[in-house]
């Protein structure tokens, strides 16, 4: 056991923690204001919700036991999980990776209440949230992160792009279809002060995302925190210059966004890539993270109320793929991608996107399904939407 890294895990957890009320302030300031403290206070609530099926079931299903799809139920309730030693040849204890690895379902469900925030109805979300972390992200984690089905197949994935960034956003999509749009759908004014702070404790919790999936302090989490970095900085620009050319201004909105855009697409080749690298994949995300909330939005029709997918589904995608072009074998864990000469490692990416796809898209329908009987309805009434959830249950009115 190696102290250092046993330390600089446990910080990369309490930065991913970080990053889920940060993303409530993020959502909360893009939102419209009668869902404000509901939008926040979802991502408090998805907290306890995540941890507690994470502690008693996930981390089980996700990294117990050597099948090629899903664990088994050795760490129930995380027994048997060892504080002094590891399982898994790292030079932490097995139970900083699962304090480190229980962060992420927390964040990945949250995304996905971007893009149905304040239509559906909460009781629904809770359910429907509950089977997806049991059903969808266990079975992920397992396949690209535990030696199973996606790893042996040889994709890559070093902290999410297809178990967090693509489940989530694809899975936000398929609800908002389900769900359908929004009653009211016209331009609300966001709160910048929200959103730069939020942004911002997501931008700095990605640092210790992404970084801290080498599971040490050595010379991969260098790499992937300087990847990050610059990814993230490439994509604010390349996010301005676009919109400026189309729309003529530059918000501060967009300019958070675009950095996220950028950690998004970074995060599957983070500790796989050079930093030229991951600047040529940054300014190429923060372009397609444009267009992909406005013309691609637009020209579908699709109500993905904060842009889930547009950012998360997309971005994901597109940065599973290029991990594939750009990943450099001369750095620890990593593949010969296409810069390289080899085909075969874009074809194992494309091959794991498309598993992911067809596992979220068919799950979330039949989950969704699984729902309406346990919870009921999955949509709020009209009345209920109209008036907002704010005032459905979190703020007090006193009559006289």
């Amino acid at each position: 056991m190696d102290s250092g890294s046993i330390a600089w895990v446990l910080t990369s957890a309490v930065l991913v923690w970080i990053m889920t009320p940060g993303l409530g302030l993020f959502y909360a300031g893009l939102g419209d204001k009668k869902n404000l403290l509901h939008t926040v206070g979802i991502s408090v609530l998805l907290i306890g919700l995540a941890t507690v099926v994470w502690a008693l079931l996930g981390y089980s299903l996700s990294f117990g036991g050597s099948g090629s799809f899903i664990g088994n139920l050795h760490y129930l309730g995380l027994n048997h999980v060892s504080l002094s030693g590891s399982t898994r040849g790292l030079n932490i204890p097995d139970g900083a990776f699962a304090i480190f690895q229980g962060m992420f379902p927390i964040i990945t469900i949250t995304i996905i209440t971007g893009s149905v925030v304040g239509r559906m109805r909460l009781k629904s979300m809770l359910t429907f949230l509950t089977l997806w972390l049991t059903f969808i992200y266990a079975p992920l984690a397992h396949m690209v992160w535990d030696n199973g089905f996606l790893a042996k197949l040889g994709a890559i994935d070093f902290a999410g792009g297809t178990v967090v960034h693509i489940s989530s956003g694809v899975t936000g999509l398929v609800l908002a279809l389900i769900l359908g749009p929004r009653n009211d759908q016209k331009p609300h004014q966001t709160n910048p002060i929200y959103v730069l702070v939020g942004g911002f404790l997501l931008w700095v919790g990605w640092f210790g995302f992404n970084s801290g999936s080498a599971l040490a302090a050595n010379n991969q989490a260098i790499v992937a925190l300087i990847n990050s970095w610059v990814a993230s900085s490439a994509a604010v620009l390349s996010w301005g210059v676009i919109a400026y050319q189309i729309q003529k201004k530059v918000t501060l909105d967009g300019l958070v966004t675009g950095a996220l855009a950028g950690l998004v697409a970074i995060t599957p080749a983070a500790g796989y890539v050079q930093p030229w690298a991951a600047i040529v994949m940054g300014l190429i995300a923060g372009v397609l993270g444009f267009v992909s909330i406005t013309t691609i939005k637009n020209f579908f029709g699709y109500d993905d109320t904060l842009d889930a997918f547009g950012i998360h589904g997309i971005g994901g995608t597109v940065g599973a793929l290029l991990t594939g072009v750009f990943a450099d074998k001369n750095l620890p864990g990593s593949a010969a991608g296409l810069i390289s000469g080899h085909w075969d490692l874009l074809g194992h990416q494309a091959s794991a996107i498309l598993v992911t796809l067809a596992l979220v898209i068919i799950g979330t329908l039949v989950l969704a399904g699984v729902t309406r009987v346990i919870a009921g309805p999955l949509r709020v009434s009209d009345a209920d939407e109209s008036a907002g959830y704010d005032k459905l249950i979190h703020l007090l009115v006193i009559k006289d």
